[in-house]
C-alpha cells in the first residue's frame, strides 16, 4: 500500500472571476508574509493581466482571515544576513519592481487591506488606486524595531501624509487602524469586513467606484487627526533628539502621549531612527521611482550593518525583546555615520526595469513635469 503526497498549494492563488482578476495571498499561519517566490509570481501575473483585454480590474487580498500581509519573511531575511545578504539585495530588487508596476497599473488595483497589513504589505496595497481598510485593519510600518527603515516606497507615503503624522508613525512604527490610515494616505475607502465578500462579487461586472460606492461607510475618527497639535510641533525637525526633547518637554494636550513616545522612539535602534528621518526628509516631494532607488541603498547598508540583523533576533529569533543596539543612544549615531546609508551603490544600483506608463504614480508624475 503505497501514500501520495498531496501538492503543496501555492503560496498566491491566481484566479478569474468574470471580468475580475483575484491575487490571493496563501502563507495563512504566517499572516501571508512574502517571500520571494510570492513576489515573482505576483509580477509575472501582474504583467499579463496588464496586457488583457478581458480583465477589467484586479484585486489582491490575503487568505486566513488574520491580514492581507504582515510583510516580508524576515526569518529568511535573517537567515540569509547571516549568510552574505545577497538573496535579500534579489528579493528586494523584485519586491521594488513590483511597488512600482503597482504604483503605475493601467487598470483599476484595488486592495482589501483588511487586518494585518505592516511593512511589505503596505508596498503591495498602498500604491494601488483603490485601497479598502476596514474596522480589523491594523497597518504601519514598524521597521525600526527590527533595526531597520521603512521601505517598498513607505518612506514616501509617509513623507506625504498630513503634516507630521508620518514622521511620527515612521519613527514609532505604531500599529495603525483603518480611519488612522485613511488620514494618512494609506487607504481611500472604509468598508465594514462584513461586506468584503459582496463587495468582491459586485466587482466581477461593477466598476469599482461603483462597487465601492455602494459598500464603503464613514470612518470613525482617527486618533491620529486628533493629536495633530503635539505631533505637528515635535516633529517639525530634522534632528531626532530635537524630536525627543521637544516630545519630553510638551505640556499642552496630549502631553502624556507626547512622553510615552519620546519613550517609544528611544528605545528604538538609534541608527534605524535617525537614518528613517533622513530618509523622510530627503525623499519629500521626489516620484517613487527616486525613492525606492534611496530605500534600496538604504537597505543595503542595513544588511551590513548590526542592528538590523540584532533586531530580527530579540523580537522573532529569540523573541527576548531585549535587542542591543550598536551605537546605543540617538546621540552616539553621528551625522557621518548615518550619511553613509544613502551613498550610491554604483553597478549596484536598483534597476526597476520597464513597465505600464499609466496610474496614479505616473499621473502624478506627469503633473509634476508639467508644474
Amino acid at each position: 500500500m503505497t501514500e501520495t503526497a498531496a501538492a503543496p498549494e501555492a503560496e498566491v492563488l491566481f484566479t478569474r472571476r468574470g471580468k475580475l482578476a483575484v491575487a490571493t495571498l496563501n502563507r495563512p499561519k504566517a499572516v501571508n508574509a512574502l517571500t520571494a517566490g510570492m513576489v515573482e509570481a505576483l509580477l509575472r501575473q501582474l504583467t499579463e493581466w496588464a496586457e488583457d483585454g478581458s480583465v477589467s480590474t484586479v484585486l489582491v487580498q490575503g487568505a486566513g482571515g488574520r491580514g492581507l500581509c504582515a510583510g516580508g519573511d524576515i526569518v529568511a531575511i535573517y537567515r540569509d544576513i547571516l549568510r552574505g545578504g545577497d538573496d535579500t539585495a534579489d528579493f528586494w530588487q523584485a519586491e521594488y519592481r513590483l511597488n512600482h508596476l503597482i504604483s503605475r497599473y493601467p487598470k483599476p488595483y484595488v486592495a482589501l487591506m483588511d487586518g494585518l497589513v505592516l511593512g511589505g504589505g503596505v508596498g503591495i496595497s498602498a500604491h494601488g488606486s483603490v485601497r479598502v481598510v476596514t474596522e480589523r485593519t491594523r497597518t504601519g510600518m514598524p521597521e525600526t524595531t527590527i533595526g531597520f527603515a521603512p521601505d517598498v516606497g513607505g518612506t514616501l507615503l509617509l513623507a506625504r501624509a498630513p503634516g507630521e503624522a508620518g514622521t511620527h508613525a515612521a519613527l514609532t512604527g505604531a500599529h495603525l487602524d483603518g480611519a488612522d490610515a485613511l488620514f494618512l494616505g494609506l487607504a481611500d475607502h472604509y468598508v465594514p469586513s462584513g461586506r468584503l465578500d459582496e463587495l468582491t462579487a459586485a466587482l466581477e461586472n461593477e466598476t469599482p467606484e461603483d462597487a465601492v460606492g455602494r459598500f464603503a461607510v464613514d470612518p470613525p475618527p482617527s486618533g491620529l487627526a486628533g493629536q495633530r497639535q503635539w505631533i505637528d510641533s515635535c516633529y517639525d525637525s530634522a534632528d531626532a533628539e530635537e524630536i525627543v526633547g521637544r516630545l519630553r518637554a510638551w505640556t499642552g494636550d496630549g502631553s502624556a502621549d507626547a512622553s510615552h513616545t519620546a519613550d517609544t522612539i528611544e528605545a528604538k535602534s538609534p541608527t534605524s531612527v535617525k537614518v528613517t528621518l533622513a530618509s523622510l526628509r530627503r525623499v519629500a516631494g521626489t516620484p517613487l521611482d527616486h525613492a525606492l532607488a534611496q530605500e534600496y541603498r538604504v537597505g543595503l547598508r542595513f544588511l551590513a550593518a548590526p542592528d538590523f540583523r540584532e533586531g530580527i533576533r530579540a523580537q522573532v529569533v529569540d523573541k527576548d525583546r531585549a535587542p542591543h543596539w550598536k551605537p546605543p543612544t540617538l546621540a552616539e549615531v553621528s551625522p557621518e555615520q548615518v550619511e553613509r546609508f544613502f551613498r550610491p551603490l554604483g553597478s549596484r544600483e536598483l534597476d526597476l526595469g520597464t513597465g505600464p506608463e499609466h496610474g496614479p504614480e505616473a499621473a502624478q508624475q506627469e503633473e509634476a513635469d508639467h508644474a
